[in-house]
């Protein structure tokens, strides 16, 4: 570190650089809801009128200042604006610029490690739930800044393990709404490759069922018409809906143990206050990668967990099916979570309460196990590369945090970090996205 300098953070970084936006013209805004946690790609963002709020264009990083989004990790890059092209966000944002001692991405890093991290939350102030960062406070800490080529070469490192991240997270959205719409057009357009030999029917074999006039005939449990041959029932009759337990009774008695998969854990992966449990929990409770969790306690959420061995809180059910396909269970529940929110939006309350007997009553058409096991060798191949390269993410974002704070500290020069990345083996993008992967 003998290149590095040590700054003032408020003389390396600018914060809240002056930007002009005329009141009551209508630019993107990026609410706090865009940003996820740990994450450099801003997701999502909305046109509306500018009044006040802090401004920012392309290569400035936006913080959040306030309690918990900021210990969450609510911190984004933005990039995903046009050249010159300037807009406002969340008054709860701190936007920080690079100045004549820094570059963009150094400052995006620099803003994620725990050193800053640590270095913001301290300096909070206000009432408990409602604490901010006083800009003014923060601006004074010293850190350690390392020459500017130094600081590029950093930003490279760390910089090209997030577009992997990225590039597979684009390439997932893309294969799962691929299994999506063919599961659908398949299952729900009823619109299926017709069966050879099917009675009276014959000329159809191999056709699109529906669009190709296959008989169908009403259904009164489902109020509306099937294809000739299917059957109706419940979510319990394709599947099992097994709760996980409470794991205060299974605490860890030394260093083996699991991490427990509550409600938090099941959308943003494990952390350092993940819950802990022993190994011998029952083997029913157990989650590997591959398996379909099912939310039923305070949010309705479904997805193929990827984020490793694990056991369950009660709060969640795990899905499993004795018959039936995992493709054809998986999408049967995710399609009747819309039908559970529905009631809720008509009801003008939350559903966030499933029970047996609301999969009791749910009724869903079933097509014959042939024709879901048929669908499922379509499906499978493309669901498993979608775990593949989650589990992947998960390996790239596990080193991107070890080596952030041993670069941004100097204790990793970028040479060895450069050494870390290649030992991971990452897989080619073009294999990832054809699933080779």
């Amino acid at each position: 570190m003998s290149n590095w300098k040590k700054l003032q953070i408020g003389k390396a970084i600018s914060f809240n650089p002056p930007e002009s936006i005329k009141k009551g013209k209508i630019v993107k805004k990026i609410p706090m809801g865009s940003l996820t946690e740990y994450q450099r790609k801003i997701n999502s963002f909305e046109f509306s009128v500018y009044n006040n709020g802090p401004k920012f264009r392309n290569g400035d990083t936006i913080m959040a200042k306030i309690t918990p989004c900021l210990e969450n990790g609510k911190t984004a890059f933005v990039d995903i604006l046009e050249d010159e092209e300037i807009a406002f966000g969340s008054s709860e944002y701190i936007v920080l610029r690079e100045t004549v001692h820094t570059t963009p991405l150094f400052v995006y890093y620099l803003a994620i490690s725990p050193t800053f991290r640590k270095r913001a939350i301290s300096c909070m102030e206000g009432t408990s739930g409602r604490k901010r960062v006083s800009e003014k406070t923060l601006k004074y800490f010293e850190l350690d800044f390392p020459q500017i080529n130094t600081q590029k070469t950093i930003a490279k490192v760390l910089s090209d393990l997030d577009a992997k991240i990225e590039v597979n997270n684009k390439i997932n959205a893309e294969l799962e709404a691929m299994a999506k719409t063919l599961y659908d057009y398949w299952f729900v357009q009823f619109n299926f490759p017709c069966p050879e030999g099917l009675e009276g029917q014959e000329h159809l074999a191999g056709k699109p069922y529906k669009s190709s006039d296959g008989l169908m005939v009403y259904n009164e449990a489902l109020k509306r018409e099937i294809p000739v041959g299917w059957g109706d029932g419940s979510l319990l009759d394709i599947a099992n809906f097994q709760n996980g337990l409470a794991c205060q009774k299974f605490r860890p008695i030394d260093e083996n143990f699991l991490p427990v998969i509550k409600i938090k854990d099941m959308r943003d992966g494990f952390t350092s206050k993940t819950e802990k449990v022993r190994i011998d929990v029952p083997d029913k409770i157990k989650i590997y990668d591959g398996d379909i969790l099912f939310s039923w306690s305070a949010s309705l959420e479904v997805m193929i967990w990827s984020g490793g061995n694990g056991a369950l809180n009660q709060h969640i059910f795990k899905v499993t099916s004795d018959n039936f396909p995992k493709s054809y269970y998986y999408f049967e529940v995710l399609n009747y979570l819309q039908h559970f929110k529905m009631i809720a939006d008509l009801r003008k309350t939350t559903m966030g309460h499933i029970t047996q007997d609301h999969l009791k009553q749910s009724r869903i058409s079933i097509p014959p196990i042939d024709l879901c096991k048929k669908l499922n060798k379509k499906l499978e191949p493309i669901l498993k590369s979608v775990v593949s390269n989650r589990q992947q993410n998960r390996k790239l974002s596990e080193l991107r945090d070890w080596l952030l704070p041993m670069l941004m500290n100097g204790q990793v020069t970028v040479g060895e970090a450069k050494k870390q990345v290649d030992n991971l083996g990452m897989v080619a993008e073009s294999d990832v996205k054809y699933g080779k992967g």
